[in-house]
C-alpha cells in the first residue's frame, strides 16, 4: 500500500480547468480535443492541449519504451506509464492550471485503471493508487469517456498499430468494459457517448455539471 497523497501547494480552488478524454483506441479523443480547444479559445480562455504517454521531453522517450519497444512486463508498464504521469504534471499540467489556463489531455489515470488494470489483469485499486501518488492526488474537473467497440476501433485505425493497440480484441474488449465502469460509478461527474459520431460544436456544450466551470 502506497502512503498517504499529501495535495500539492499549487491545487487551489482559482486554478485553471482540468479535462480529461479517456476511452479505447480510435474512438475520436483526438478529434474531440481539437473540437474543445477551440470552443474555449473562441471564448478567450488559454488552451493547453497535450496527450499521455509522452505529454513532456522526458515522456516522449517513455513513449517510445511503452508503445514502440519490446515486450514490457504488465507491473514494469504500470510502473512507466505513472513515471510518464508524475513528470507531466509537474511539469507541463500543474504549471499551467496554476496560470489559470484549460487543459485538456488526451488520456490521464483512469487509462492506466483501464489498460493496466483490466487489460494487464493488474489490480486496478493499487494501479489507480500508484498513479494518485505519482501526481499527488491531482484528478480532472471532469472526464469524458469515449466508447467504441474493440471490432471498430480496429477499423478505425487501419493497418499500423502501437504495442498496446495490437492487443487482441479480448484485451481492449475487458479495456472497454473497464471504462464503462469507471463512467458509470462517477456518472454525476462523467460524461460519454455510445458510439462514436460525426462531431460538431454541440458536442462540446453537452456535459452535465459543466457550465459553471468556464462561465
Amino acid at each position: 500500500m502506497l502512503p498517504p497523497t499529501a495535495p500539492h501547494p499549487d491545487d487551489a480552488p482559482s486554478r485553471g480547468l482540468f479535462l480529461a478524454l479517456e476511452g479505447g483506441d480510435g474512438a475520436g479523443k483526438s478529434t474531440q480535443g481539437r473540437l474543445l480547444r477551440d470552443w474555449f479559445r473562441e471564448r478567450g480562455r488559454e488552451v493547453v492541449m497535450t496527450h499521455e504517454p509522452g505529454g513532456s521531453a522526458l515522456g516522449t522517450q517513455i513513449r517510445q519504451l511503452l508503445l514502440h519497444g519490446d515486450h514490457v512486463a504488465p507491473r514494469a508498464e504500470a510502473l512507466l506509464f505513472a513515471a510518464d504521469r508524475a513528470h507531466h504534471v509537474e511539469t507541463v499540467i500543474r504549471p499551467a492550471l496554476h496560470r489559470g489556463d484549460v487543459v485538456i489531455t488526451d488520456r490521464y489515470l483512469d487509462s492506466s485503471v483501464a489498460y493496466q488494470g483490466a487489460g494487464r489483469d493488474l489490480d486496478a485499486d493499487e494501479v489507480r493508487s500508484l498513479s494518485l501518488w505519482a501526481v499527488q492526488g491531482l484528478v480532472p474537473d471532469l472526464t469524458i469517456v469515449l466508447d467504441i467497440s474493440p471490432e471498430l476501433g480496429r477499423a478505425r485505425r487501419g493497418a499500423v498499430h502501437d504495442r498496446l493497440e495490437a492487443e487482441p480484441d479480448g484485451f481492449h474488449a475487458r479495456v472497454r468494459a473497464r471504462f464503462l465502469a469507471l463512467a458509470a460509478a462517477t456518472l454525476s461527474a462523467t460524461s460519454w457517448w455510445t458510439r462514436p459520431r460525426t462531431p460538431t460544436r454541440s458536442t462540446t456544450r453537452s456535459w452535465p455539471g459543466s457550465r459553471p466551470w468556464w462561465g
